[in-house]
């Protein structure tokens, strides 16, 4: 207050000094100058709410990009686990292969070896058994796939030891030409039937070969059966007239146009044209079972040598 009124008493002493026209512009410049203070004062202020507002939306602008590059680094990281335990799982379904090829490797070297040596060895067997009991007048033909030595082996002991008067053969193949030679010594009659025409030109022209004319080989179309209420693909049934009393039937899946239980629809249609005391000879086991008031009641006799199966009381209800 002091130094207040000091510097009060100061310009009120200098302004007595003053012209009345120095006193005019003072009192003109000094409420101008107050007010050229004040819009400073407005500028400023505006200046500061813009900064502020820049500020703000800089600021709001940086935790957006924030927030887009925290969601891209997740869905980085989301693909980069989901790529992770893909590769993993793929390892491991790698390392699961390589284990199995190693453990047969091992089974190959060790007892797989010796069991693969044994069947080999039993192939050659027969092989062997096969040339003492026949004897071929031209090269005998490979037994084809799915065909072992052992296998022709024991069509050929049914058939030399059944003695068989008509052997009908659903099939043909390399099989027939040895049924053919097994059947010869017996005066026996071999009839093989079969769906594929280049199946039986070649095994005409082997016949040929081997001078086994007493053979007859049947080309019979597909058609459709009548089994049980259900419709399979069989042989054409009228084309097989004239094979009655029948000794020893051979019934090849392998080669047979019905694609499963071709023992069913051989015994539907020729169960009742068999010889008392006749036998089938399947390369499966039996899926039919007896049935009351009739039907076919199979059992199996013996086991052949390779795949066949010997059966016996097989009865059908109705020739067809």
């Amino acid at each position: 207050m002091t130094r207040l009124r000091r510097l009060a008493r100061a310009v009120v002493r200098r302004t007595r000094g003053l012209s009345r026209w120095q006193l005019a512009g003072l009192i003109v410049i000094v409420p101008l100058a107050l007010g050229l203070g004040q819009v400073a004062a407005v500028v400023a202020l505006a200046a500061v709410l813009y900064l502020s507002h820049r500020i703000g939306g800089a600021n709001r602008a940086n935790q957006e990009a924030v927030r887009e590059l925290r969601a891209t680094v997740e869905q980085l990281q989301r693909r980069v686990i989901a790529a992770v335990e893909k590769e993993r799982l793929a390892a491991g379904d790698r390392h699961q292969e390589v284990t199995e090829a190693m453990a047969r490797t091992e089974r190959l070297t060790g007892r797989g070896a010796e069991l693969l040596l044994r069947e080999q060895r039993q192939e050659i067997e027969a092989l062997f058994q096969l040339f003492q009991a026949v004897t071929p007048r031209a090269p005998m033909p490979t037994a084809g796939p799915g065909l072992q030595p052992t296998d022709l082996l024991g069509l050929v002991h049914v058939a030399s030891e059944r003695r068989p008067g008509l052997t009908v053969a659903l099939g043909c193949g390399p099989a027939t030409v040895w049924l053919g030679y097994a059947l010869a010594g017996s005066g026996g009659r071999l009839v093989a039937v079969d769906h594929d025409a280049g199946r039986v030109s070649v095994v005409r022209g082997l016949l040929a070969e081997h001078g086994l004319s007493s053979v007859e080989v049947r080309q019979v179309a597909p058609a459709e059966l009548e089994v049980e209420g259900r419709t399979v693909d069989w042989y054409d049934v009228e084309q097989l007239d004239g094979l009655t009393d029948i000794d020893l039937l051979v019934v090849d899946s392998a080669l047979a146009p019905v694609a499963a239980e071709p023992l069913a629809p051989a015994l539907h249609v020729l169960g009742r044209r068999l010889a008392v005391g006749a036998a089938v000879v399947v390369d499966e086991e039996p899926r039919v079972a007896p049935r009351q008031g009739g039907g076919f009641g199979l059992t199996v006799r013996r086991r052949l040598p390779g795949r066949w199966a010997e059966l016996t009381q097989a009865v059908a209800t109705t020739p067809v």
